[in-house]
């Protein structure tokens, strides 16, 4: 289902892989050239985001963009190989998933957001999910997310979970290399903990931002969208 966001019409789509990401964004380019009606989008291997408004109609969102999201909802249904996103909370059993979790801060503190994208072992996305928290810092932000995504892939009944983060520090006092000095950190980490028990197996592995990209960009969604900012930038993280 579109959703009006500040930024317009938006609407994720999950694919089996790249490629048929890939071919239903080449039709909906063609579409959009032949309707001289181009929508913003963020392609991250076989999940599709689009948002559509109409820039002469003020930024607005308007018919015209209602009839291109019908449209492109057609060209989404004829493709077989379309895969419904999960929501929060679904009841399909996972025995195993990969979380990527990032948070973030514009100001550290100020203006935050957690986001987590949680996948099968085929790398399916089951959950992409961005969260704004008001004003807070990037640690606090950072421990928030996992926890979203560990809550998220206990409904999903995951019994085993391998989490990435380009947080190093979040990573290594989960791991207990580090230990927690920030007292406001403590009482998350500990909720944290709890939840860990919950899980057969739980690893923390840490990797670079750019290989984090699907967090991330639930993060930035979920500020801009709360800012209203029309133009996305990414976060400076420190």
């Amino acid at each position: 289902m579109w959703q009006e966001t500040k930024h317009g019409l938006y609407k994720q789509f999950n694919f089996e892989d790249f490629k048929q990401a890939f071919a239903f964004m080449t039709k909906v380019a063609a579409l959009a050239e032949a309707h001289n009606h181009h929508p913003r989008w963020e392609n991250e291997w076989n999940v599709v985001q689009v948002w559509l408004i109409t820039h002469e109609g003020g930024q607005k969102i308007t018919d015209k963009d209602h009839e291109m999201a019908a449209a492109i909802d057609e060209i989404s249904e004829a493709n077989p190989a379309k895969l419904p996103p999960t929501p929060l909370g679904a009841t399909v059993q996972h025995d195993e998933v990969i979380v990527y979790a990032d948070g973030g801060s514009r100001g550290n503190p100020g203006p935050s957001a957690s986001g987590f994208v949680v996948m099968d072992t085929t790398n399916k996305v089951l959950i992409d999910q961005g969260v704004y928290l008001g004003i807070t810092t990037n640690n606090q932000a950072e421990y928030t997310a996992l926890k979203l995504a560990l809550e998220a892939a206990k409904k999903l009944g995951a019994k085993e979970v391998q989490v990435y983060m380009d947080s190093l520090l979040v990573i290594n006092q989960m791991r207990g290399v580090f230990r927690v000095k920030n007292r406001d950190l403590w009482p998350i980490h500990d909720a944290i903990k709890q939840l860990t028990a919950s899980f057969k197996k739980i690893n923390f592995q840490h990797v670079p931002r750019e290989l984090n990209k699907l967090a991330d960009a639930a993060v930035n969604r979920a500020l801009d969208d709360e800012l209203g900012i029309t133009n996305p930038h990414h976060l400076q993280k420190p």
